[in-house]
C-alpha cells in the first residue's frame, strides 16, 4: 500500500507541501497541486482521513441538507456540491430534511455531530431568526442555499424568487392573457408564499381579475399539479393560462388538460418555472424560467471549502435571477 513518502517521492515535493495539497490549502501552486494529485493518482494512495481530523481539528468533511431527493433540480444541486467537494478533497455529507422546519434542524444538529466543517443548508421553512439560533447552537458554519438572509453572521445564496415569478407571469401578460390561474407551490413555504404574492401584485397592477377558484396549491410534484389542475377545471374554464409554480405542476397540469379534452397552447397556455430537463421534452415542451442553480450552488460550495479551510471570510449574501425560455406551451391569446 502507498504512503505519503511515495507520494512525496513521486511528485518531488516535502511531506508538509503533500499535506497542504490533501487539505486544501490556497497556498500550494496550481503546478505543485497537479503533481501531487497526478502521483496520488497513480499510486492508489488513501489519506488517513482520521490522522488528518486529529492533527488539523477537521474532519475534512462539508455537509449538506436537502429537502428531498427525487427531483432533477435537487439532483443538480447534489452534482454540483458533490463535484466542488470532490475537487477540493473534502468528503460530502448529505442529510434529507423531509421538507420540514424539524427536519431542517434535525439534519443540521445530525451533520454537526458527524464533524462536519461547514453546513450548507436549502431551507425553506425556518425563519431568519430561527436560522440565527439554529446557527449560535451548532456553532459549524452555515451557508443558507435557497434564500437571502439579512444576518451578517450567515452567509446566504438565495433565489430572487420575485424575478422569477414575475418573469413567468409577464410573459402571459404580454402575449394578451387576461384570465390567469395558478397553481401554487406549498404556501407554508417562503417560496411558495413569494410567488404567490407576484401573481396576485401581477394581477393587480395590471387590472386583471382574480377568483379564488382560479387558484390551486400543490406539492411541486408532477401528482400534485395534475390534481390541483383537475380542481382548477371543476369550475367553469374561463381561464386562458395557468402559471404553474414549478415545472413538475406545469408538466402534470398540462396532462390534467389533455384528459379534460383541452389543447395546450391552443385552449390554454402554460408555463412553469425552473427548466427541468423534462421540460424541453414534454409534449408540448414547456415554456419557463430557467434557474442558474449551478452557479449557485458552485458558489455556496466554494465558500464551504474556505471556511472549512479556517479562511477567515466575511459573510457572503449573493442573489440570483432567472431567464425566460419560450417553448411550445404559451401562445398569444388570439
Amino acid at each position: 500500500m502507498a504512503t505519503i513518502n511515495d507520494v512525496c517521492k513521486a511528485a518531488g515535493v516535502s511531506k508538509a507541501t503533500v499535506s497542504r495539497v490533501l487539505n486544501g490549502s490556497q497556498l500550494v501552486k496550481e503546478a505543485t497541486r497537479n503533481a501531487v494529485m497526478a502521483a496520488i493518482e497513480e499510486l492508489g494512495y488513501q489519506p488517513n482521513t482520521l490522522a488528518q481530523a486529529l492533527a488539523t481539528n477537521t474532519s475534512n468533511a462539508i455537509g449538506l441538507v436537502l429537502p428531498q431527493f427525487q427531483s432533477s433540480y435537487f439532483g443538480s444541486v447534489l452534482y454540483h456540491a458533490e463535484q466542488g467537494a470532490q475537487q477540493a478533497g473534502k468528503k460530502l455529507l448529505v442529510v434529507n430534511s423531509k421538507d420540514a422546519a424539524d427536519g431542517e434542524r434535525e439534519a443540521v444538529f445530525t451533520l454537526a455531530n458527524q464533524r462536519c466543517d461547514a453546513i450548507m443548508l436549502y431551507s425553506r421553512h425556518l425563519s431568519e431568526s430561527q436560522l440565527k439560533q439554529l446557527q449560535q447552537s451548532v456553532k459549524v458554519p452555515l451557508i443558507i442555499i435557497n434564500r437571502l438572509l439579512n444576518d451578517e453572521g450567515i452567509s446566504s445564496f438565495g433565489l430572487d424568487q420575485a424575478q422569477l415569478a414575475t418573469l413567468a407571469m409577464q410573459h402571459l401578460i404580454e402575449l394578451g392573457h387576461q384570465h390567469i390561474a395558478c397553481i401554487t407551490s406549498p404556501l407554508n413555504s417562503e417560496t411558495g408564499r413569494r410567488r404567490y404574492r407576484v401573481y396576485q401584485h401581477m394581477l393587480q397592477a395590471n387590472q386583471l381579475p382574480a377568483q379564488e377558484n382560479w387558484v390551486a396549491e400543490g406539492e411541486n410534484t408532477l401528482d400534485s399539479g395534475y390534481q390541483a389542475a383537475q380542481l382548477l377545471l371543476e369550475h367553469e374554464v374561463s381561464f386562458t393560462a395557468i402559471f404553474a409554480c414549478n415545472d413538475d405542476m406545469a408538466i402534470g397540469a398540462i396532462r390534467a388538460l389533455h384528459d379534460h379534452g383541452l389543447e395546450v397552447p391552443h385552449d390554454i397556455s402554460v408555463i412553469g418555472i425552473d427548466n427541468e430537463p423534462a421540460a424541453a421534452y414534454a409534449i408540448p415542451s414547456l415554456s419557463t424560467v430557467s434557474l442558474p442553480i449551478s452557479r449557485l450552488t458552485q458558489d455556496a460550495v466554494q465558500l464551504a471549502i474556505n471556511l472549512a479551510n479556517k479562511q477567515p471570510i466575511d459573510s457572503q449574501h449573493q442573489t440570483y435571477g432567472g431567464e425566460l425560455v419560450v417553448r411550445e406551451s404559451s401562445r398569444s391569446r388570439s
